[in-house]
């Protein structure tokens, strides 16, 4: 009898929605059932949007989502704010997790200079617009390298970013700010998991991703060279083919 496939949630980052999966969707269909949501507020989703929307918030949507599809367990695969909604998500419901996927992303709080960064986000969602929050961000997504290879892909992602509600992103920013160091749940870690990482990534420079491999029992980390914050967008291939042997990997044991 043929092994079931894994379900394979994706969680995108911030201010993004499930648009940014498109190639993973595509490229991993034949290995695991994917699923990519909308996170509260995002994209397409219509759920209300409280004036805070923490990571423990998104998690409990997610859990629902997997509930209502009689998704028993499921490898969950976080990108930048994703990653810390998947720690979310693990800390409360680790029987509910097959795998952990951890991309663009680490396990510590905000530093004081950050939860203030979060703060003025948000106040500048709603007093200078999302637009102009997109403008200003997409430098740091975004490696030269990508910028020069790939110009194609600068427009889009502006327009992901600019096209979302000004409420869930600044509630989804304030989100960011509270959440707590997560780094001891990683040393409760006993799912396989993999840490996924742009060498050029500046906005979770490499020793953050390091920092989680270290606290990880049964982590591997994969550096992927010249791409920055959205390492699923600028490397498509070389990310799905880490997942695939992550994937398959999970499914022979």
């Amino acid at each position: 009898m043929a092994k079931e496939k894994p379900v394979l949630l994706l969680i995108h980052g911030f201010p993004l929605d499930a648009g940014i999966w498109q190639a993973q969707r595509d490229a991993l269909a034949d290995l695991a059932t994917v699923i990519a949501p909308d996170l509260r507020g995002f994209g397409a989703s219509t759920l209300e949007v409280p004036a805070v929307l923490t990571m423990e918030r998104f998690a409990e949507d997610l859990l629902q989502l997997l509930d209502e599809r009689g998704v028993r367990k499921a490898v969950l695969c976080g990108l930048s704010m994703g990653g810390y909604v998947a720690m979310s998500f693990y800390e409360r419901w680790p029987e509910r997790v097959q795998g952990l996927l951890l991309c663009n992303t680490r396990s510590t709080a905000d530093t004081e200079e950050g939860v203030e960064a979060r703060k003025l986000t948000a106040k500048n969602a709603f007093d200078k617009g999302v637009d102009v929050i997109a403008r200003g961000m997409l430098p740091e997504l975004i490696s030269a390298r990508t910028k020069l290879e790939r110009p194609e892909l600068s427009a889009p992602l502006e327009a992901i970013m600019a096209r979302q509600r000004a409420d869930a992103v600044a509630a989804a920013s304030l989100g960011m700010a509270l959440r707590p160091d997560r780094t001891l749940l990683l040393r409760k870690v006993a799912v396989p998991t993999l840490v996924i990482t742009g060498s050029a990534d500046e906005l979770m420079p490499l020793p953050t991703s390091e920092a989680m491999l270290q606290a990880l029992p049964n982590g591997r980390l994969v550096v992927i060279p010249e791409v920055a914050h959205l390492s699923n967008l600028e490397a498509p291939e070389m990310f799905n083919g880490i997942l695939r042997e992550y994937l398959s990997a999970l499914a022979d044991a």
